[in-house]
């Protein structure tokens, strides 16, 4: 081997490291950030999976997650828990648009007039700190057990938040954008349509995400009273049956759907921010 040639950069010397050195820097960096964000989380279920295998955990409290999979794939692939995310979703999904559908524009227009927010916020805040799960037993009192007082203690629960979220993000808007708007002559609708929304969204989107989070939280709690369809029916059922991967599975088709919403939303705001880096 002459100097020349050990001089040479390494690619030419041996070409096949070069490409191993290609593949890395393709292959390597995305696996580094998979592992880095879901590493711990998969130590988690591995951990679960041995200690549950070994009889660390008692299986009959803390099922393989093999188990759990296997239920949950028999209870979606055959069609057993369809109906009830179909249900849970048709529940939670128009306790939120309702909320939702009140909240932004009250919210707006809370924030726009200080007067009509110092007027309505002792009575908000009151509302706010009673739980929901509290007021369940008068909401069936008023509305009986079927599905209105269902859908309303999710609806209670979740237009806190996104109502909250909006007057806050009306209220932190720069006053200097809008006396810029104001000085070349725009309208208060064109200040609002203009610079208010726009710097609001992000805001609105912190809230729409607590709100959809909250919905399926308190989804659960009542589909646990006086329900026979739903996924948090399913997991109550499961429990009193004593069919614990079931009930495990049914938990965990709850997360995904929590996951999932968030996941909509997140891109739904990176959409409609695209100068606001929105974290997951």
């Amino acid at each position: 081997m002459t100097l020349q040639t050990l001089d040479a950069p390494l690619a030419t010397r041996n070409p096949g490291s070069a490409q191993f050195a290609w593949s890395w820097r393709r292959v390597g960096p995305p696996a580094s950030a998979f592992l880095a964000r879901y590493g711990l989380l998969i130590a988690f279920f591995l951990a679960w999976q041995v200690a549950s295998k070994a009889g660390w955990l008692s299986p009959a409290v803390f099922p393989p997650i093999d188990d759990i999979a296997r239920a949950l794939w028999t209870g979606v692939a055959g069609g057993a828990l369809l109906d009830d995310i179909a249900i849970s979703l048709q529940r939670a999904g128009i306790a939120f648009a309702a909320a939702v559908t009140l909240g932004i524009p009250l919210g707006l227009f809370m924030g726009q007039i200080p007067a009509v927010e110092r007027a309505l916020d002792p009575i908000l805040q009151l509302f706010r700190q009673t739980s929901a799960l509290a007021l369940y037993p008068v909401f069936i009192l008023l509305m009986g057990l079927g599905e209105t007082s269902k859908v309303f203690v999710i609806f209670w629960a979740t237009l806190f938040p996104v109502l909250l979220a909006t007057i806050g993000g009306v209220k932190q808007v720069d006053r200097k954008l809008i006396e810029m708007a104001e000085s070349y002559g725009a309208a208060q609708l064109t200040v609002f349509r203009r610079v208010v929304l726009p710097a609001s969204v992000p805001s609105i989107f912190v809230g729409l995400r607590l709100s959809a989070t909250t919905a399926l939280l308190l989804l659960i709690a009542a589909e646990m009273i006086g329900a026979n369809k739903g996924v948090g029916f399913q997991v109550m059922n499961a429990q009193f049956n004593f069919q614990i991967p079931t009930m495990f599975a049914a938990i965990f088709l709850l997360a995904f759907l929590g996951l999932a919403a968030n996941a909509l939303l997140v891109a739904l705001q990176n959409r409609l921010c695209r100068w606001a880096k929105t974290p997951h």
